[in-house]
């Protein structure tokens, strides 16, 4: 759903961003032989505005976006934002598209900062100009089954990504690649797929735009991030606040197998939030997972829009306040 303004900024490949300014929300103008069409040199970001009961705006985590963002620019040759930049960017797009954020526990405002080679170049090479933008939509549940638990399909065929690639930034190129084995799975009713890697096709990834977790006892485990699996925020955050109800967590590579005994299993982003898998179906055999109000991912998510919307002491500084 478009909103009324968007934050723009242009630099040269040699230059620094300096400040933007906000425009109208509609179409960008760019050369044929723009980097990013094509050689696909450009990165997104995401991050959510909340309204709370008072009715002041507040945003979850947003320097480690721009931290992100660099560490991503820095792998596809291209200048980024400084973090205080970044932020003031996304602060001042929200600040003026927010009559569109929806009121409190009815979804939030998604912000999307994009960088991207904007400049001509028909040689594979950086581009010679680069753009950094940011837009917002207001969104509710990112699935369409809303709360209910998400039902996933195992990919052994396609990869997500692979050793030495670019999986580990938030490059556009890792998306469109996905499209085939994740529109296939919903075609056969499945919620997203669950990609293996690329090497052993054993261990579990990622989903298609999400991180997962699963639970063992009083264990939560995750896909170590080596590169080829995208350090998420959500994902973070949920790492840092399990020992506060009493879980241990551990980073390491996870075979298959280990989601037939699992407990629970979740995923965990932006989008997402945190959310339940009910199933997941690998090589035709379907896992289902018991479900119930006393899940400890749901516990986990609770902590988490607790402390988004004010109601838990946000005691690490995650929380910016909009004003």
């Amino acid at each position: 759903m478009p909103t009324d303004y968007m934050y723009v900024i242009k630099c040269g490949a040699d230059e620094e961003f300096k400040q933007g300014q906000l425009s109208r929300y509609g179409n960008i103008e760019l050369s044929p032989s723009a980097g990013v069409l094509n050689y696909g040199q450009g990165l997104f970001e995401g991050t959510k505005a909340y309204r709370r009961e008072d009715e002041r705006l507040f945003l979850f985590r947003p320097q480690q976006n721009a931290i992100r963002m660099q560490i991503g620019a820095e792998r596809m040759c291209m200048p980024s934002p400084s973090t205080q930049l970044f932020v003031d960017a996304v602060k001042r797009t929200v600040l003026a598209n927010r009559r569109w954020i929806p009121p409190p526990g009815k979804g939030s405002l998604y912000v999307r900062p994009i960088l991207f080679g904007s400049g001509p170049i028909l040689g594979l090479a950086p581009a010679s100009e680069y753009t950094f933008l940011v837009f917002a939509s207001p969104v509710g549940n990112y699935f369409k089954e809303g709360t209910a638990p998400l039902n996933l399909y195992v990919e052994d065929e396609f990869h997500r990504s692979a050793r030495g690639g670019a999986g580990g930034v938030k490059s556009i190129t890792n998306y469109a690649p996905v499209l085939k084995s994740l529109s296939g799975a919903r075609n056969r009713g499945f919620s997203d797929v669950l990609y293996l890697d690329s090497v052993n096709k054993r261990y579990i990834e990622e989903v298609s735009s999400c991180n997962v977790f699963i639970l063992k006892g009083n264990v939560l485990s995750t896909p170590a991030t080596n590169g080829t699996i995208l350090k998420g925020i959500t994902r973070n955050s949920i790492i840092e606040i399990a020992p506060d109800l009493g879980y241990q967590v551990e980073e390491r590579p996870i075979p298959v197998e280990e989601l037939l005994d699992a407990e629970e299993v979740f995923c965990t982003g932006t989008a997402v939030g945190v959310a339940p898998v009910g199933s997941i179906t690998y090589k035709g055999n379907r896992i289902e997972y018991k479900m119930s109000n006393q899940l400890v991912c749901l516990q986990l998510y609770s902590r988490l829009m607790g402390i988004q919307r004010g109601s838990i002491e946000d005691k690490r500084g995650w929380i910016v306040e909009i004003d």
